[in-house]
């Protein structure tokens, strides 16, 4: 394998990063002269504009901040994947309902409007079941917007076939003569292996008839190749699956490598994300290996780069340096990027320390520039191949390469910066390649939308070029400039000043993970003493007497406790992750989340105990004064589960202490060790002894003795309903004061899918949602409702995908699924599978492992109606229904069957048509609805946690509501004028 150093930590301060390549452009770049060279080739554009469907007019006509931009994206990404009509109406419905075409220019869109698109709103219906009339109205206007949407993606994609898109290519070369294009099959990621065996197929036949057509003898960038995704040619392509990849995913993509290295064709393997670049790179070293051994002198193999990473100038070097070590020339196409959105997130979600892309645009250019001037630096290594649309950035290559003529070229996508090319081509020396999508409309509609929103952004070239109140000095402004921070708050400061987001780890860098891996191996589980249950009085008494002191604290105080346990909890990471790996089977990705979400307990719950706890005053009469207070009930205790028995034994014992009250926390009996060391450190931090008790032992001994010992003040509790219903009759049953109970408990939670969604994106979030965890979490998906439209492509597709998931070990990397908790629940599980086996079809078969104990691999059932669902199933079983004709004709129906079941804790809702999304999370009577994404990990402040019905009492947990139920509220009046009357009053009176 590579044998220098590795990249850089990807996660590093962005302006340091941009000061260094704005050193390396000094003195290598004109810019002013740059944009004196692109001023008529921006202006023949604007006086000469492209046809209406180009990307330039279409983004004027129809600007994406538009409601008119919105409505046609979202058509384009899903109206033609839709089977029924009456989901396509719906569809239409709802997004030329809220758009105003009337107005466009003299095009296509114009013209449809007259006939079509202006009519949606007397003809669509807006809810219910439109009338016959309508109906024929409606499916006029949704087949005018069909043909719409078709003749959109007829400008992006260059031909449904291979076939037909080389058949285009020529054409267009009988006009511009120095064009070469590089087909790209549109492989989106695979989620299962037949979708890789497939877009293989696709590959290679591409190869074969490009191949045909190619001067084999002649140099390799003069003739036209092709683009592959390797995240489309295995299931598995991340990291944590590095020896799978390496093992199964090389041959695959040698094969095509062999085929176009006979032909003397060009293959680009085009760019993934952050946290597979690394992996890609192993995979392009190992290809480049077999290159050099079996093809020398092939020169077209290449890689696509993205300047928007902060490590792409890195890349650069290091591709140079595997093109020299092999003594290769190797291609590389240096791009702005694409998943920019996605990979803000994702550094946003797991709380890095900053983003892995440039947040501010002009740095991305930046970026570009001084990868460009490094790829021209090395021409024994690279042949520079430059991709993009904005004339000024245009303008500088040439200004570069043509100071030591280095051969290079130009790349454009299909059906983007064809105005601009179309005077920069009038060079003939220029050579242009085209980056060609080929494919069938509804597969790469949501591709499309991709481009669009990366190129239609206020702020891009593409977009300004068409906008002629974007001046020319402002359209070519140097971006020769640096910002001193991020134009986005940094991850840790995601939540404000005021509440630091728990600092996460990226377990695809090998030193932010080597720290997991060492403490696993130097990490006891400690013993834990059970409790005896005959103490339950004498703890509660002596919790009693601190909760006396500990209610004293100023909540200034109890927060600073908190906040500083809270600190050493993040700082310990690796302890407590190596704990949560042996104790309670986590993965480590879980491990991370959980200490992570304990930590974000510990701060907010500070923070809203400092909110809610300072004294309120209230109007009233003069001479009087009214103060509403909030106080400490006394001594709680915490019943916590084995499931997260760190985030929720910490959460409610944070809440409990932050407002000033006693605790006595009962863990789960299965997992002591690691609430003894969350215990330890809250004593450290400062917390008093007596006013935090730990309590092991069994629920039903230790548990049920402290419920109903005298002075409990409350009872905070997470686990099944059934136990759940047996401490609520415990304390009703008690003599004395009515206690609170704060119970979160289970649920059969669905996820309602139309004929709308993405496949690829349901089968993403079915398997995060039902497999991950060993489904031992209470917002886990149990019960699929998929639409029958479309459940055959998407049971085929979650089948796949769950195959493909690793069970075993948790403490390899490599595992998704490990063991369920202990002998009980294996059993417990074990009987439903039977009964599942002998009642319903099997999608997916439970395997029957040899190691490690209690593995359940993931399992999935076809039931033939809701009311079959009667249990949950706490376990990676999943339930499948389909819905669309009979007693769940339509998705308010299924909602309806949903609420019957009598449990509300979470709802997944996957659909394109944003009225029903809302419709069904007003008539659903459930705590936690995620549309358009998975239904597991709720942030602490970003989604409270909790339920209704059989599911929880409520408040919900980390939400703004939660602490008021350990409170007592007290309201303070004071007579003033017992001492003297409002002397104010009376000061000022007649």
């Amino acid at each position: 394998m590579f044998t220098s150093p590795r990249l850089p930590f990807p996660y590093r301060p962005e302006s340091e990063i941009v000061a260094g390549q704005l050193r390396s452009l000094a003195g290598a770049l004109d810019w002013a002269a740059a944009a004196h060279s692109a001023q008529p080739w921006v202006q023949a554009v604007r006086d000469n504009p492209p046809p209406f469907w180009a990307m330039e007019s279409l983004l004027k006509e129809y600007p994406i901040s538009s409601a008119e931009g919105l409505a046609l994206m979202r058509l384009a990404e899903a109206l033609l994947r839709v089977p029924d009509a009456e989901t396509a109406i719906a569809l239409t419905a709802d997004q030329l309902g809220r758009a105003d075409f009337d107005g466009a220019g003299d095009g296509v869109m114009a013209r449809l409007s007259a006939s079509a698109i202006a009519m949606s709103k007397l003809f669509l219906p807006e809810g219910g079941h439109p009338n016959l009339m309508s109906k024929l109205g409606a499916r006029t206007v949704v087949a005018a917007t069909l043909r719409a949407v078709q003749l959109l993606g007829r400008q992006f994609v260059l031909g449904q076939t291979i076939g037909d898109a080389m058949g285009e290519a020529d054409d267009s070369r009988k006009k511009i003569p120095n064009l070469r294009f590089s087909y790209d099959m549109l492989g989106e990621g695979a989620r299962t292996d037949a979708d890789a065996l497939r877009y293989l197929a696709s590959y290679t036949h591409a190869i074969q008839a490009i191949a045909a057509g190619a001067n084999a003898a002649g140099p390799t960038e003069k003739n036209d190749g092709i683009s592959i995704k390797l995240s489309a040619l295995h299931p598995r392509y991340e990291d944590a699956q590095r020896e799978r990849v390496m093992a199964e995913l090389v041959p695959r993509v040698w094969g095509l490598c062999e085929l176009s290295a006979r032909a003397n064709i060009n293959l680009t393997i085009d760019a993934e994300e952050v946290d597979r670049l690394e992996l890609s790179l192993d995979v392009f070293e190992s290809l480049a290996a077999l290159v050099a051994q079996h093809h020398p002198q092939w020169q077209g193999f290449g890689l696509a780069m993205q300047a928007y990473q902060t490590r792409a100038l890195d890349l650069i070097h290091h591709i140079a340096a595997i093109a020299r070590k092999y003594k290769l020339r190797l291609m590389c196409r240096l791009v702005k990027g694409a998943y920019w959105d996605s990979e803000i997130k994702r550094a946003q979600e797991m709380g890095l320390p900053h983003y892995p892309v440039f947040t501010h645009k002009h740095h991305t250019d930046v970026s570009y520039l001084a990868c460009a001037q490094a790829l021209l630096a090395a021409p024994d290594a690279i042949y520079p191949q430059f991709a993009g649309h904005n004339a000024a950035t245009i303008a500088a290559i040439l200004q570069m390469a043509s100071r030591n003529a280095v051969p290079f070229e130009l790349q454009r996508l299909h059906g983007m910066g064809e105005g601009v090319f179309r005077e920069v081509l009038k060079n003939p020396l220029i050579s242009c390649r085209v980056y060609a999508p080929v494919g069938a409309h509804r597969d790469l509609l949501a591709y499309l939308v991709r481009r669009l929103l990366e190129n239609g952004a206020n702020s891009s070239f593409v977009h300004q070029l068409a906008d002629e109140s974007v001046g020319m000095g402002e359209l070519l402004t140097s971006p020769l400039r640096l910002e001193s921070e991020s134009s986005l708050p940094l991850p840790p400061a995601l939540y404000g000043p005021g509440r630091p987001n728990s600092l996460g780890l990226d377990l695809t860098v090998g030193s932010m993970r080597a720290p997991l891996l060492a403490a696993l191996a130097i990490t006891p589980v400690p013993v834990v003493p059970e409790f005896d249950p005959r103490q339950a009085a004498a703890v509660v008494e002596k919790g009693a007497g601190a909760y006396r002191q500990w209610s004293k604290v100023d909540v200034a105080e109890r927060a600073a406790f908190l906040r500083r346990a809270a600190d050493a909890m993040e700082r310990q990471m690796p302890r407590f992750c190596a704990l949560l790996v042996k104790e309670a089977f986590k993965t480590w990705g879980d491990a991370v989340s959980e200490v992570r979400e304990a930590v974000d307990f510990l701060r907010y719950y500070a923070n809203e105990a400092e909110r809610i706890m300072q004294p309120v005053a209230l109007p009233g009469p003069t001479g009087e004064t009214n103060e509403l207070r909030l106080t400490a009930r006394g001594v709680w205790v915490c019943i916590s589960p084995w499931n997260f028995p760190l985030a929720i034994f910490t959460g409610q014992v944070a809440a409990a202490l932050a407002t000033g009250n006693a605790v006595l926390a009962k863990p789960a009996e299965q997992t002591p060790g690691i609430a003894w060391e969350a215990v330890k450190l809250l004593h450290e931090a400062g917390v008093p002894e007596g006013a935090l008790q730990l309590a092991h032992g069994p629920g039903e001994t230790v548990g049920a003795a402290l419920v109903a010992a005298p002075l409990v003040a409350g009872v905070v509790f997470t686990g099944s309903t059934q136990v759940a219903k047996i401490i609520n009759r415990a304390l009703a049953a008690k003599d004395g004061p009515i206690v609170p109970l704060i119970a979160e408990t289970g649920g059969i939670n669905a996820m309602l899918v139309d004929s709308t969604a993405l496949p690829e994106q349901v089968a993403d979030a079915v398997v995060q949602s039902a497999f991950r965890s060993a489904g031992q979490r209470c917002s886990a998906l149990r019960l699929l409702c998929v639409h029958e439209g479309i459940a055959d492509h998407v049971i085929e597709m979650i089948q796949g995908a769950a195959r493909e998931l690793a069970a075993g070990e948790t403490a390899d990397l490599a595992t998704d699924v490990g063991p369920v908790i202990d002998r009980e629940a294996f059993d417990n599980i074990q009987k439903h599978l039977q009964r599942l086996g002998a009642s319903a079809k099997v999608l997916v078969a439970p395997a029957a492992p040899v190691s490690p104990a209690n593995l359940i691999p993931p399992a999935a059932f076809e039931v033939s109606s809701l009311a079959d669902v009667k249990d949950e199933i706490f376990g990676p079983v999943l339930q499948v229904v389909r819905w669309g004709s009979g007693d769940l004709k339509d998705p308010q129906a299924v909602i309806a069957q949903i609420n019957s079941l009598g449990y509300g804790l979470t709802l997944g809702i996957q659909t394109r048509i944003d009225s029903r999304a809302q419709a069904l999370a007003a008539a659903a009577h459930v705590g936690n609805i995620y549309v358009n994404r998975n239904m597991i990990g709720a942030v602490v402040g970003v989604q409270p946690f909790g339920g209704e019905g059989l599911s929880g009492t409520g408040p919900k947990a980390g939400g703004p509501h939660y602490l008021y139920r350990f409170c007592a509220e007290q309201t303070v009046t004071v007579n003033t004028t017992a001492a003297g009357g409002n002397a104010a009053l009376l000061a000022g009176g007649v």
